[in-house]
């Protein structure tokens, strides 16, 4: 560590190195790793799901990948983690965009855009969130508290398979996945449409 008690470039950079080892036997322990928080450092996920540093859209779909693979999500914060340090960055909306989906076998599946592949059920549910301009806008959980946005036209190929089933005491229109059931909205309110 530097006379300033910050971390020299080579300590970052062998702490960056070990996240990329890990990387490539799967997904890091990120969970489990509790280093001392480094401040935010200026890097964002716009909401289209493109990755920023310092302004400018991160080009190489490699370097994406291995920050995605150290994202978590804290509770006050999304942060890059390895086992030295945790940086906070900004996310626009979620830091994850499905960009395919594959159904199958009584079962739906994502792409993301760093090539993340998720079953949407137990572990992976999706969501529907009321948005400002845009209506219902779906995410499905990757991993941790970290989904995925279901670009819009994923989103209508949903709605084509979706079902009005009972669920909270009410008719719901939704989809199911790997046996479960998925509400978007109240029937009551599409009817009509």
């Amino acid at each position: 560590m530097s006379q300033n008690g910050k971390k020299s470039p080579d300590e970052a950079l062998a702490g960056l190195s070990q996240a990329q080892a890990a990387a490539q036997r799967g997904p890091p322990p990120v969970h489990l790793w509790n280093p001392p928080f480094c401040g935010d450092i200026d890097m964002r996920i716009a909401a289209d799901g493109t990755w920023h540093y310092l302004g400018s859209p991160i080009g190489r779909l490699a370097l994406v990948k291995l920050f995605s693979s150290i994202l978590r999500k804290d509770p006050e914060r999304y942060v890059l983690v390895t086992p030295v340090e945790r940086v906070g960055i900004k996310v626009d909306d979620a830091p994850f965009l499905a960009v395919e989906m594959r159904a199958e076998d009584g079962r739906i599946g994502f792409r993301t855009q760093v090539e993340d592949f998720v079953w949407a059920g137990p572990e992976h549910p999706l969501r529907f969130e009321a948005g400002a301009a845009e209506g219902v806008k779906p995410y499905v959980r990757v991993r941790g508290d970290l989904w995925a946005l279901v670009k819009r036209p994923l989103f209508y190929d949903l709605v084509e398979m979706g079902v009005v089933e009972e669920y909270a005491g009410e008719d719901w229109f939704g989809v199911r996945s790997d046996g479960l059931f998925f509400p978007m909205r109240p029937a009551r309110e599409i009817e009509g449409l």
